[in-house]
């Protein structure tokens, strides 16, 4: 066979493979519209060289596994609460969650002290984020944000947003944009913050002179705190508390109502909610639902510190994980310094 039949045929086969690809993965993000568009961007509002940035683009590969998991899938499992508590109050992050908190015991008081963050909350984010820091993601994160940005158009506007702040955060910390791994969707080390929240709520907690996601719980630690603080954390404050309803009680009104809490006591006794203990709520509040499909919903008052933890995952179902472990290692760490010998 000739070697002009051998390449027609090496054409003939791999040509489908060519075509299922996107128009910008074929032409690289770099010569897309889109890429030639965020290359002026960058140079206009931060100062970027355009070659360097058309580099850097040029090096970012496409990868189809970042938008297959970011997909929302086509036939949605039903919404189980149990189903997610289960994923995350496990033996793995408990027992890992008290020997995290045990290795990083001064860190984890030092950040409660500053941003009144108590130490089981901060724990249990991790723990939910990455198991303490196992789970961190293999992803290049140059070429996942690429492909979410330019491959990606039901969220193309945020991450190349974030795909900005990467190029921002690489030049600050003086590293190679190559040089950051971790989530399909961009989150990085320990806490999974994505590269605009690095820049903007990250802290060297230990003092290296650097920020660390990957090989320092400290910074890890205080930046989860200080994220929690600014995003209105009070000192405290109650976090949840299970609701009781009235068996003619209609809680949808409520629900509906947002995730923000904007309940009063007096509102929720007229709608026949009240804490499950028979107290009055200590605060405004949330009505929070948690279904699980063949069981009964179990209802929540979410205050502002549970509020605060949505803004790290915009979820009641993360939120309320989150407190429920951080409960769960509260609890176990006190029988454990209770029967130390003394």
């Amino acid at each position: 066979m000739t070697h002009r039949f051998s390449r027609f045929f090496a054409l003939v086969l791999f040509a489908p493979a060519l075509f299922a690809l996107p128009p910008k993965a074929m032409a690289g993000f770099a010569d897309s519209d889109d890429g030639r568009l965020f290359i002026r961007e960058m140079y206009e509002r931060h100062g970027f060289d355009p070659a360097a940035t058309r580099a850097a683009l040029a090096r970012a590969k496409h990868e189809p596994r970042v938008i297959r998991l970011i997909r929302p899938p086509t036939s949605p499992a039903a919404r189980s609460w149990q189903r997610y508590r289960d994923r995350f109050l496990d033996a793995a992050r408990i027992h890992g969650g008290l020997a995290f908190w045990q290795e990083n015991e001064a860190a984890l008081r030092r950040a409660e002290e500053l941003y009144g963050v108590p130490a089981e909350i901060i724990t249990a984010i991790i723990g939910v984020e990455t198991v303490y820091g196992r789970q961190t993601g293999s992803f290049e994160t140059l070429s996942a944000l690429a492909t979410l940005a330019f491959d990606y158009p039901p969220r193309a506007a945020l991450f190349r947003r974030e795909l900005a702040q990467l190029f921002l955060l690489a030049r600050e910390q003086e590293r190679d944009l190559a040089s950051y791994h971790g989530s399909y969707a961009g989150a990085l080390g320990m806490p999974q913050f994505l590269p605009s929240s690095v820049r903007h709520y990250a802290v060297d907690f230990d003092g290296d002179g650097r920020i660390d996601f990957d090989d320092s719980p400290a910074d890890a630690i205080g930046s989860v705190a200080h994220y929690l603080r600014a995003n209105g954390w009070e000192r405290g404050g109650a976090i949840a508390q299970r609701a009781r309803l009235a068996q003619d009680a209609d809680p949808a009104p409520l629900i509906a109502a947002g995730i923000e809490p904007a309940l009063t006591a007096e509102m929720l006794a007229a709608a026949g909610i009240g804490a499950e203990n028979g107290t009055r709520p200590e605060a405004a509040a949330t009505l929070v639902d948690l279904e699980t499909p063949g069981a009964a919903t179990e209802y929540w008052l979410g205050y502002r510190n549970f509020y605060a933890i949505t803004r790290y995952n915009k979820s009641s179902f993360y939120a309320m994980s989150v407190y429920l472990l951080g409960e769960t290692l509260r609890e176990r760490r006190a029988r454990q310094t209770a029967r130390a010998p003394q």
